[in-house]
């Protein structure tokens, strides 16, 4: 059992003058208290004040819980509901005057009606200044972790590129990266493969189209390992490219490296989706790409830092975050390149050790 994390998250509430943070079951309580209960309609959440954590806890849930924290509970019971232990709670852990107050962001809307109806005086935030801004930049364990499940999405992309030939199915090839991921211990999470014109639809549903002579295939994968995830996305080609293929690819790559080259610590998010984004309309395809330049990376597979247009978070060292420009063209194929970055203090170190040019498949 562990609660290493909440010191740190203390030292944040403090400098960011918070005076309560209420997690929900879900990734920010895995982080900050490497807790995982049942999550069900019953209120299960972890309370943290600048001088306690406390749980308040159903009482069905409480032996199991039991076993993963040494935190304090307040328990309830399903026949006289969870309105006293949360009075009890508050009032034990010093918190029944706070004046501000985080909510964690994925909470259901009926619990977080719960906690805010017990503080009406509070006003409140949701984590992006404490528990996000933490979770937003990786230790060197985290980045450990990150690089070793890139690794093992090399290999998965690496394992389907082998088996792909004209004939197969999305679905088979999808099947390869799904096995290997599990061979490997990994849980597979998502397998992405877009066939000639469903490459254009950024998250096609991988089916059963059939792979053919001349398709440009998008193949977007990733997995998940001691708590970490992975995401990549390569092209491959069946044979010969489609026409037009090789100058779209290259402006993709191009984009790329515009925004590898912009991406710095004290860089704002949305400059790295401008320097992406430039390339790609200067070269008269603007209106082709449909989504942000990237996303974070961690615990969960889509997580801040967000790489927006509109995104004003300043990157900072250890943030972790894909670079993933993209070309879709409606009826003849897409292009998109994805790379997981580390941000160092001279610039993105990219965890993945496959080179973003296309892969030919023999027919």
């Amino acid at each position: 059992m562990t609660t290493t994390r909440i010191p740190e998250l203390q030292a944040k509430m403090a400098e960011t003058e918070t005076d309560l943070v209420v997690l929900a079951p879900g990734a920010h309580m895995v982080w900050a208290l490497d807790v995982r209960p049942h999550a069900d309609e019953r209120p299960c959440l972890a309370f943290v004040s600048q001088n306690g954590a406390v749980f308040l806890m159903p009482a069905l849930e409480a032996e199991s819980a039991r076993a993963q924290t040494d935190l304090p509970f307040h328990t309830w019971s399903d026949d006289e509901g969870p309105g006293a232990a949360l009075t009890n709670l508050l009032t034990a852990l010093g918190a029944a005057q706070a004046r501000t107050l985080i909510l964690d962001e994925t909470m259901r809307a009926d619990h977080a009606a719960l906690v805010t109806d017990a503080l009406p005086a509070a006003a409140r935030r949701f984590t992006e200044d404490t528990v996000g801004a933490l979770r937003m930049r990786k230790d060197s364990a985290a980045v450990a972790t990150l690089r070793r499940n890139a690794a093992i999405a090399d290999a998965a992309m690496q394992a389907a590129w082998a088996a792909m030939r004209p004939g197969l199915t999305e679905t088979e090839v999808a099947d390869v990266i799904r096995g290997h991921f599990a061979a490997a211990g990994a849980k597979p999470l998502f397998s992405i493969v877009g066939a000639g014109p469903n490459g254009a639809y950024p998250h096609h549903h991988t089916g059963e189209t059939v792979l053919k002579a001349g398709d440009a295939v998008v193949m977007d994968l990733g997995g998940g390992i001691d708590g970490y995830s992975s995401d990549i996305t390569r092209m491959a080609l069946i044979g010969d490219a489609p026409d037009g293929y090789d100058e779209v690819h290259a402006v993709v790559e191009a984009a790329v490296q515009a925004a590898l080259a912009a991406a710095r610590p004290g860089v704002k998010a949305r400059e790295v989706d401008a320097a992406a984004r430039s390339v790609i309309a200067d070269a008269g395809y603007g209106a082709y790409f449909v989504h942000r330049t990237g996303h974070g990376l961690g615990t969960e597979v889509h997580e801040p830092p967000y790489i927006t247009a509109s995104s004003d978070t300043v990157l900072d060292e250890g943030m972790v975050f894909s670079i993933e420009p993209g070309i879709y063209l409606p009826g003849r194929f897409g292009i998109r390149l994805e790379d997981i970055v580390v941000l160092r203090a001279d610039g993105p170190e990219i965890l993945s050790a496959l080179p973003r040019d296309a892969v030919r498949i023999d027919v």
